[in-house]
């Protein structure tokens, strides 16, 4: 069964492979190893809310880790901290740990680390756990509308 994120593709004729693994436990480095890819490009799908109750989504390497401060400077706030994941859920319409802006409920802005953006191609959740998609990383900006900026924490 294809997922909003991957009818979200297929909708926009990109080019995408679909990558499932058994899904027991959430993270980035366990779909990394299920899927026998590098956690460098396997993406941490992360909703974060700011200081005016909006939310934005950043998107970071599975083995780094986002600047919360950084993050509210690209995003125009003075603070984000980390979404509940009751919150998460709710404005994405996605279970935790199968959390992606591809075919989230709420169009939210998107922010894809650029350290990550130097790879050709990328992984990131279809919006289901245990399923994942590979494109190429210009798709997947044009697909969610993302800005690259450095995000990361050193």
């Amino acid at each position: 069964m294809a997922t909003r994120g991957i009818q979200q593709l297929v909708r926009a004729q990109i080019p995408h492979d679909v990558l499932t693994y058994r899904y027991d436990r959430m993270g980035a480095r366990i779909a990394a190893e299920a899927v026998g890819e590098p956690e460098a490009i396997v993406l941490k799908s992360l909703v974060f809310r700011a200081d005016d109750g909006s939310f934005v989504f950043a998107l970071i390497s599975g083995n780094a880790n986002v600047s919360t401060r950084k993050l509210g400077r690209v995003s125009g706030h003075k603070h984000v901290d980390a979404a509940s994941p009751r919150d998460a859920e709710r404005v994405t319409a996605y279970r935790v740990g199968g959390i992606s802006p591809l075919g989230s409920r709420q169009r939210l802005p998107v922010f894809l680390d650029e350290a990550t953006a130097e790879h050709p191609e990328l992984i990131i959740n279809a919006g289901g756990r245990g399923t994942l998609v590979r494109l190429r990383t210009v798709d997947l900006i044009r697909a969610v509308d993302a800005a690259v900026a450095d995000i990361r924490a050193a």
